[in-house]
């Protein structure tokens, strides 16, 4: 079994450099991510940001495919 580590919210007032994209949240991990923001007071952006690259840290290699989902890097 495969243990990854912990993920944390990182409280650090940096601003990061970004590019604007709108993506869509299902309800249910909306109101999870907007209640993390107002437990900790980090951005939601930041909150978003921070998910996203822990996935891609730890993302499995072996599960992609170019022929899955119209994966193209």
């Amino acid at each position: 079994m495969i243990r990854l580590e912990k993920f944390t919210i990182a409280k650090d007032t940096e601003k990061m450099s970004s590019i604007n994209r709108t993506i869509r949240f299902k309800p249910e991990v909306f109101d999870e991510i907007q209640q993390l923001h107002q437990a900790t007071g980090v951005s939601f952006n930041k909150i978003c940001a921070q998910c996203i690259e822990y996935a891609l840290k730890h993302l499995d290699d072996d599960s992609i495919s170019e022929e899955e989902d119209g994966y193209h890097g």
